[in-house]
């Protein structure tokens, strides 16, 4: 057997070894089926919702033993943090604070909890899977399971009752001007479901949304060796270049291709595809 084929069959064995190990078993689960939200268009009716504060944090789903990530995986959180949660899943955003997000990013793709800062974390939980009751049934349902369990960092994510648009556009104010994210509007008779649906919207001032690096497109000029844009695939298998809000850094060393990123748009073009989208951030839990 010649050097290079015995080299091919090496990283053959470990990467079979590897992907069947029991290391890597106990680290991902199947991908939870979490309902996502779509963005609010202003001409859309609020009747029948309610609403609350976005929160900038790590989605993370309880299954009554292990937090997880979107991708199925588990979250090395501290055992005290985890122990007196109840063994119910739950829904919601592991979060260390307005402006903290790279923080909680990196804390939650530890493999060693970091236990000082685990201590600032808050678990703010704003739904219950697998119910079949309506949603309005389900947050009564999380209030007395939060109270009864009191724990103190598993904080429930306070409803407010929305009737009109200025309503909304007030507290929309409100949670910007303190530095929050955004405002989640929530059909009340809805069920939970695991897939997109208009019965979850967030409303942003600037919206944003998210699609995986399939391919890059060389830059021009001043970036003519590096990256110029990202090529995105949406959610929906529509594709779209996203250039603007990419540092040097990235241009130079772009996100991996199959990377989950988040960008920001104003509004949507005539064909439905966001308009001016700019890169934001490279999602953690992809």
């Amino acid at each position: 057997m010649d050097v290079v084929n015995f080299l091919l069959v090496t990283v053959i064995i470990v990467t079979v070894t590897w992907f069947s190990s029991p290391i890597l078993a106990a680290t991902l689960k199947p991908s939870p089926a979490l309902m996502l939200a779509e963005s609010w268009q202003p001409d859309q009716d609020i009747a029948g919702y309610t609403m609350s504060e976005k929160f900038d944090g790590v989605r993370a789903y309880w299954d009554g033993e292990h937090l997880l990530t979107r991708s199925g995986r588990i979250i090395k959180a501290p055992e005290w943090f985890t122990v007196r949660l109840p063994r119910t899943p739950l829904d919601g955003e592991l979060w260390l604070g307005v402006g903290r997000f790279d923080e909680i990013s990196g804390l939650v793709r530890s493999s060693i909890p970091n236990q000082t800062l685990w201590r600032e974390v808050t678990y703010q939980v704003f739904d219950k899977p697998h119910s079949p009751q309506p949603f309005h049934l389900r947050y009564l349902a999380l209030i007395n399971l939060i109270q009864t369990a009191d724990v103190a960092w598993l904080k429930l994510v306070e409803q407010k009752v929305v009737s009109n648009r200025a309503q909304l556009d007030a507290y929309l104010a409100e949670v910007e001007a303190r530095g929050g994210e955004g405002v989640m509007l929530h059909r009340s008779v809805s069920l939970y479901q695991g897939q997109r649906s208009q019965d979850l919207l967030k409303v942003k001032s600037v919206q944003d949304s998210e699609g995986v690096v399939i391919a890059y497109i060389p830059g021009e000029g001043r970036l003519q060796g590096m990256t110029g844009s990202l090529l995105l695939r949406l959610d929906d298998g529509r594709e779209i270049r996203v250039g603007s809000g990419l540092n040097d850094t990235l241009r130079h060393t772009p996100p991996a291709l199959g990377t989950r990123i988040t960008f920001a748009y104003n509004g949507l073009t005539s064909s439905g595809l966001p308009r001016f989208a700019r890169f934001l951030r490279i999602r953690p839990d992809e």
